[in-house]
């Protein structure tokens, strides 16, 4: 993504493979108490040179990927901390439904960090003229189930047609974003 979007608390930018980005994703995808709701396309991760393998493959797919897929850092803009990352992707069979997906570090809970770094993604990813997004949650994750519906989602039903488990399913179009955050483009 280029350039990188921001909202009033959120930079939402490439990941790289940096030492500290390293670090700063092994915070998120190396805790069990968030892996534990992904899908399989992202899963726990269990040391640095793992999560830099990992990264380094996002980055290559983000380079062929057309827009506006990716993962992004999302990273807090008064002292610079990666709080979480955002997903958009194709679900399976992966030719058509866009999948939104939200990670946060635990200590990151509860601030509203996912409603708003989602929102300003999807407005940017609605400018690819993509008719709707979906995300997905496990009946149990009652988290991303609110986050869904702040972020301006409808529940659309139940389905195990994807990655084997049953799933609660999301849907929204671009008209139904409501009150945006204000957006400003910046350069890296």
């Amino acid at each position: 993504m280029q350039p990188a979007l921001e909202t009033s608390r959120l930079v939402i930018r490439d990941w790289t493979d940096s030492d500290a980005d390293v670090r700063a994703a092994f915070t998120l995808y190396g805790r069990q108490e968030v892996t534990q709701w992904l899908t399989p396309a992202i899963t726990h991760v269990t040391d640095l040179a793992e999560m830099r393998e990992v990264l380094r493959r996002w980055l290559d797919e983000q380079a062929s990927d057309l827009p506006p897929t990716g993962h992004w850092a999302m990273q807090r803009r008064e002292d610079g901390a990666i709080v979480g990352g955002l997903v958009l992707r194709m679900l399976p069979p992966y030719d058509h439904d866009v999948e939104l997906t939200w990670q946060l570090r635990p200590e990151a809970w509860g601030h509203g960090y996912a409603t708003e770094g989602a929102r300003a993604l999807l407005a940017w990813a609605f400018g690819y003229e993509i008719d709707e997004v979906f995300a997905l949650a496990m009946p149990a994750n009652t988290r991303a189930i609110a986050t869904a519906g702040r972020i301006g989602m409808e529940w659309v039903g139940e389905t195990s047609k994807y990655y084997g488990t049953s799933l609660q399913v999301y849907r929204i179009r671009p008209g139904d974003l409501p009150g945006l955050p204000p957006l400003d483009a910046t350069e890296d």
